[in-house]
């Protein structure tokens, strides 16, 4: 008869915790599936609330920032693609933002019944505003067809934007996501967050007329950049709207670093309170 021995090794679980993300890709897989289904269930027209929701925000906020706040993008850029190119990346990291957040409470019943890295549960949340996003797109192609606009050569550069939204919309979500779990008045604040975070952020306007309006301080000019998604939304603009917008590179740099410390930043709460989520939740 065979005997089987268990060792155990002090600080064991920490040294292969990348390594079990990894092994628990399945986990990763089905959670991420599950919300993609759950999403539109019994919904009337299903995954075309992903193109309704940022189309009537950007109709919205043509009407006001444009027609009654005369807003204006330059004189070869329509005003609503310039509103397009910073809705979609703020509507992917609000999504992104919040489910993360709301993902350890609303799945506390599978934290306190078996062991896996609980990592992979915000992050599969991410994974439904992507694809959201990816259908969205096509309010930004019937835009670009409807005023015979064409994006230049910096289209390539896209992807590199939207990996950067990711890393931001999963730096906050971590953060708020372990908080939430001990502190469940973040429940009520995320909305707060994500409603604020839309009039700070540069979606109905650009970001020349804080960094190129001389009458603006300086030290605006500073706070106003290290909000991390003026880098995200001023990348995507640079990247499709080409010379029709301008890139702040110091401002930007700014931002990108705030994005990555947001990241680093959550992934190191998210693993020091990681242990105590099964007893608190």
């Amino acid at each position: 008869m065979s005997q089987h021995r268990i060792i155990i090794e002090p600080g064991r679980e920490n040294n292969n915790y990348w390594r079990d993300i990894r092994k628990y890709r399945g986990l990763f897989y089905f959670l991420a599936w599950r919300d993609v289904l759950v999403r539109y269930k019994q919904t009337v027209i299903g995954v075309a609330w992903s193109v309704m929701r940022p189309l009537l925000t950007i109709v919205v906020f043509t009407f006001v920032f444009h027609n009654l706040g005369n807003f204006s993008a330059g004189e070869s850029i329509p005003y609503a693609i310039m509103v397009c190119a910073g809705m979609l990346p703020w509507q992917f990291f609000s999504g992104a933002f919040s489910e993360a957040a709301n993902s350890l409470v609303a799945n506390s019943n599978l934290l306190t019944k078996v062991y896996f890295p609980r990592l992979i549960v915000p992050a599969s949340t991410v994974i439904v505003s992507l694809i959201d996003f990816f259908i969205s797109l096509v309010i930004l192609g019937g835009l670009c067809v409807y005023y015979q606009f064409v994006p230049d050569w910096r289209i390539v550069f896209l992807p590199l934007f939207l990996m950067l939204a990711i890393v931001t919309a999963m730096g906050a979500g971590l953060f708020i996501a372990a908080l939430n779990v001990k502190y469940r008045d973040f429940r009520y604040i995320i909305p707060f967050i994500v409603q604020f975070g839309l009039y700070i952020s540069p979606v109905g306007f650009s970001s020349e007329l804080i960094f190129g309006n001389e009458s603006v301080p300086q030290y605006l000019k500073v706070i106003y950049a290290l909000n991390p998604m003026v880098g995200v939304i001023d990348g995507f603009r640079w990247s499709i709207l080409g010379d029709g917008t301008v890139l702040h590179w110091m401002e930007f740099g700014a931002s990108c670093g705030i994005s990555v410390l947001l990241l680093f930043t959550g992934v190191w709460y998210f693993r020091r309170m990681e242990k105590s989520f099964a007893d608190v939740i």
